[in-house]
């Protein structure tokens, strides 16, 4: 999902497991156990749900969402003109219905009748062209609205202050149900683009009222046009949500739902061990166990998930390509895998994951190496010419520092000290280990664009925020992404010419309307990304979590989300082992 959906070393919101495919649909099912009682009444549907290894969310902001931990909860509140169901399908949610010109570039959407926001006001036009031109305001300083709003005409000139507004440019409200958005370009992606979170609406009048920060201090008095509005946030401790009355779908069953804080993934256990919470996440040393959980407690299903080792191309030594190549061989991943996690993900040399559009089975890691154990012996020749080619020695080999965000989980903690080791090991380099709170190592990541006073190596990862290769390749390397952490394509070294060149293709595949070619085009800058080191992928994530039998409706999906109109099925029964919620009364 997004980087909208960094994920460092925790487990997931809610269950969201891989069932892109039909061959996981069996081991995915649509929903939690049989036999589980009879449905609780209406005051006591309390579900409460942890979030691990963090004391609050990053924002409630949907211009500002860049974790999955921030969409999790304003997904609840907040909705879009279309998002994507629990098969990654773009469906209607505030359109009724949508049409293109001729050229492809002007799109029109008819809003639904009815409409409100969670005070009674109207939900009209004016509030859509609104929220979008606001999430690119360069005063919001938004580091995704740039990527996920850069098919928008004028979207750039915005974000830069040229333009003062794309209202009447390229964002128009014709009249209260109609919208019309001019792209720059035709592309297939667009719609999809469209449900992340960046233009989820907010309540005009109310953002006037209160201001752009403000706003979200005053969400319980109405703004809201999700499922769900906002009942109490106390940093430590929860955030918490009863149902919006005025949701155009179907209602929650739930009275309330409460996201609780807990310092780290083995506490959070312990939590649903003793009827805490109603779901968590499996640490490591406890997968065992928890899959002789009966009633069909434990889940476990591959998800759109590549963690990675990413390294600033602005920053030496990673300047030089051997050099990249030789830290990306010195690493065995299948150990990680296998070892580490117990089997719990999977190794992986790819940027684009197993089940998205655009895989390529035959992909090959850097240094011609295919293997997902990598080459200790090629890593250690390549360092040596790389040094030779810098002038380095033992001696004035630059530190390297390895920023990470372990957030409490020890399984974590022994992956990135593994990979230390390695490279010690393989290559004869100490690198340090930097460990930070999760939402500083958001900002420290975002800070790394063309900047060489920022991180050296980190560790995050990417989930897919649509299903289209153009989310794992333009959005985060293309020229000009503000994703473009590492900084593809800039510096002045003697690769660079072939990054720009990968760049210019990624822009050709991203308006190619012929499906095959545009995947093979894809396929090829996967390739060269992978050669260039743009990444280190580690591994492809599965989802291991626990739900209490107690739970009824919830549907595991690849979106790692779960869609608005699903939580009218969610509900409790008098199972035993749920959550005791007296203290969320």
């Amino acid at each position: 999902m997004k980087r909208g959906k960094l994920f460092a070393g925790k487990f997931l919101f809610l269950p969201a497991l891989f069932c892109l495919l039909a061959a996981f649909i069996s081991a995915c099912g649509g929903a939690s156990g049989s036999d589980t009682g009879s449905k609780l009444s209406d005051d006591k549907q309390i579900y409460v749900v942890p979030v691990s290894g963090s004391s609050d969310v990053a924002t409630l902001d949907p211009a500002l969402s860049t974790d999955l931990d921030s969409i999790s909860a304003l997904d609840t509140m907040f909705v879009g003109l279309v998002q994507l169901n629990d098969k990654l399908e773009v469906y209607g949610e505030l359109a009724k219905s949508w049409e293109t010109s001729s050229d492809g570039l002007t799109w029109t959407f008819k809003l639904r009748d009815g409409l409100k926001f969670s005070d009674g006001n109207p939900i009209t036009a004016n509030d859509v062209v609104f929220s979008i031109d606001r999430a690119l305001k360069p005063e919001l300083k938004s580091t995704v609205a740039p990527s996920y709003l850069a098919l928008i005409k004028g979207s750039a000139d915005r974000n830069t202050g040229k333009l003062k507004s794309l209202i009447d440019y390229s964002l128009f409200a014709p009249d209260a149900t109609t919208v019309k958005i001019v792209t720059s370009q035709r592309a297939q992606y667009f719609l999809d683009a469209l449900t992340y979170s960046t233009s989820y609406v907010v309540e005009k009048s109310m953002v006037e009222k209160y201001g752009d920060v403000d706003y979200f201090k005053h969400l319980n008095e109405g703004g809201v046009s999700g499922p769900f509005k906002l009942e109490e946030r106390t940093p430590g401790q929860q955030i918490s949500f009863v149902p919006n009355s005025n949701y155009w779908g179907a209602k929650p069953q739930l009275k309330k739902l409460v996201y609780a804080f807990y310092k780290d993934p083995q506490t959070t256990y312990k939590a649903y061990q003793t009827n805490q919470v109603d779901q968590a996440g499996v640490p490591t040393e406890n997968l065992d166990a928890a899959r002789g959980l009966p009633n069909n407690q434990y889940r476990q299903a591959p998800a759109l998930i590549i963690d990675y080792v990413a390294m600033n191309y602005l920053i030496k030594p990673f300047d030089n390509i051997k050099i990249r190549q030789a830290f990306a061989l010195a690493i065995n991943k299948d150990v990680i895998a296998q070892n580490i996690w117990k089997g719990a993900r999977t190794p992986s040399n790819h940027i684009i994951p197993s089940g998205m559009p655009g895989y390529n089975p035959d992909l090959i890691g850097p240094g011609g190496v295919k293997d997902t154990k990598g080459d200790a012996s090629k890593a250690k020749q390549l360092l040596q010419q790389g040094m030779q080619e810098e002038g380095y020695t033992t001696s004035n080999f630059p530190t390297v520092t390895l920023t990470v965000a372990s957030r409490g989980n020890q399984t974590a903690k022994n992956e990135f000290q593994f990979m230390q080791q390695q490279w010690k090991d393989n290559l004869g380099v100490s690198v340090n280990i930097h460990d930070e709170d999760w939402n500083q190592l958001l900002d420290d990541t975002a800070a790394t664009v063309k900047n060489t006073k920022s991180l050296q190596m980190w560790v995050v990862d990417w989930i897919a925020d649509y299903p289209d290769p153009q989310d794992w390749t333009s959005l985060l390397f293309g020229a000009g992404s503000p994703n473009n952490q590492s900084n593809y394509g800039l510096g002045n070294t003697k690769n660079v010419a072939v990054q720009k060149q990968m760049q210019d293709l990624m822009v050709k595949a991203d308006e190619n309307q012929n499906t095959a070619d545009r995947l093979k085009q894809y396929n090829q800058i996967e390739q060269q990304l992978v050669n260039d080191v743009a990444w280190i992928p580690i591994n492809q994530r599965t989802s291991s979590y626990v739900l209490k039998p107690c739970i009824q409706g919830v549907v595991d999906n690849a979106q790692q989300l779960t869609p608005p109109q699903d939580w009218s099925n969610i509900y409790k029964t008098s199972a035993s082992g749920c959550a005791t919620t007296s203290k969320y009364d």
